[in-house]
C-alpha cells in the first residue's frame, strides 16, 4: 500500500474540502469541491430517512452526469439552504451548466439531524455553504468535531447516557496504482464497531441496554467516496452500493429504521478506469477506517468542537 504525506480524500488533485464550523451551536457543513469540469457522479440511499437535495437525478437513468460540488451538513432539512450559497459562489467562479443565459451549478446535499447537539436555532445558512467553499483546498481535510460531523453522535439506541460524539473523518488509501478516497459524516443510531468488534467510546462494563430512538429523522451516515480512475454513472452507482453496504462491518445496527444513510460517489476521470474489484475493495476499507477515525477525533475534541489535521 502506498503512503502519501496526505492520507485523506484531499490526496486526490482534482477534489479540494472545505469546511464551516459552528463550535457553539454545534453545527456545520462541509464541502467537496469538483474539477471546473465537474465530476461523474451518483449515489445510494439505503437509509429509510435520508434528506437530500438533488438526489433524484443522481440516478443512472437521469439525463445529467457531471455534478460541481457536494454538500454535506448539519441542520436537519434546515441546513440544505446552505447549497444556496454554495450555488452562488460556484457561479461566480464560473462553474455549472452553461444554459445559454446562465450557468447552473449542479449540487447535490445531504444532511444529517444534529438539532439536538447544542442549539437547535443554530443551523448553516447560505452564508455558511459560501464560506465553506471559500475555505476548499487541497489541504489535508480537517477530521473530528468539524464541519459537517460538528453535532454528530453515535450509540443513540443506548439512550442519551450512552450517547457519544460522532464527528467527520477522512482517509485516502492506494494499492496497485488504485487509489480513493473517502469522508464520512458519522451520526448513527448505533453503535462505530472498533477492529476488533467493540463499541467505540464506551467504558468497559455491561452497556446500557437499547431502546428505540424517539423518531425516524434523527440519525445518518453520510459518505463521500472520490476517485481520479474514470467511472461510468452507472459505475459510480455500484461503488455507492459497496460503501453503503460496508458501513455494516463498522456500525451495528446500521441501515436501520432510523436512519437515512446516504453514500455519493464522484469520479474526475483524469486516470483510467481501475480493476473493479480492486477499488471496491479499497473503498469499503477506507469507509470503515474513515468511519472509525471520526469517532476517535471527535472523542479527542471534547465538548469545545476542538479540530485535528490528519497528516
Amino acid at each position: 500500500m502506498t503512503l502519501t504525506a496526505n492520507a485523506t480524500l484531499t490526496a486526490l488533485p482534482s477534489f479540494q474540502v472545505g469546511h464551516w464550523t459552528d463550535p457553539v451551536g454545534l453545527t456545520g457543513c462541509t464541502v467537496v469541491l469538483c474539477p471546473p469540469e465537474g465530476a461523474v457522479a451518483s449515489a445510494s440511499f439505503l437509509g429509510p430517512s435520508p434528506g437530500t437535495r438533488e438526489g433524484v437525478l443522481l440516478a443512472p437513468e437521469k439525463a445529467v452526469e457531471r455534478v460541481h460540488a457536494l454538500l454535506l451538513t448539519g441542520g436537519s432539512a434546515f441546513g440544505l439552504a446552505a447549497a444556496d450559497g454554495l450555488m452562488r459562489g460556484l457561479e461566480t467562479q464560473g462553474r455549472g451548466v452553461e444554459t445559454g443565459f446562465a450557468r447552473v451549478p449542479i449540487v447535490p446535499a445531504a444532511v444529517i439531524y444534529d438539532l439536538g447537539s447544542g442549539d437547535p436555532q443554530a443551523r448553516p445558512t447560505a452564508e455558511s455553504g459560501l464560506a465553506a467553499l471559500q475555505a476548499a483546498s487541497s489541504a489535508p481535510v480537517s477530521c473530528g468535531a468539524v464541519g459537517a460531523g460538528t453535532g454528530a453522535t453515535v450509540s443513540k439506541w443506548r439512550g442519551p447516557a450512552a450517547t457519544r460524539p460522532g464527528g467527520l473523518g477522512s482517509v485516502f488509501l492506494e494499492e496497485a496504482g488504485v487509489g480513493v478516497g473517502v469522508l464520512a459524516v458519522v451520526n448513527p443510531v448505533g453503535d462505530v464497531l472498533d477492529e476488533r468488534g467493540q463499541p467505540l467510546g464506551q467504558p468497559p462494563g455491561p452497556l446500557p441496554q437499547p431502546q428505540a430512538p424517539a423518531t425516524a429523522v434523527q440519525n445518518t451516515t453520510l459518505l463521500a467516496v472520490a476517485t481520479e480512475h474514470a467511472l461510468t454513472k452507472a459505475e459510480c452507482r455500484r461503488l455507492a452500493d459497496a460503501a453503503c453496504a460496508a458501513l455494516a462491518r463498522v456500525i451495528s445496527p446500521s441501515h436501520t429504521g432510523w436512519d437515512g444513510d446516504a453514500a455519493f460517489v464522484l469520479s474526475s476521470g483524469t486516470r483510467p478506469a481501475a480493476d473493479p474489484l480492486r477499488l471496491t475493495d479499497l473503498t469499503a476499507r477506507a469507509v470503515c477506517a474513515a468511519v472509525r477515525q471520526a469517532v476517535r477525533l471527535a472523542a479527542e475534541a471534547g465538548p469545545q468542537g476542538r479540530t485535528s489535521t490528519v497528516p
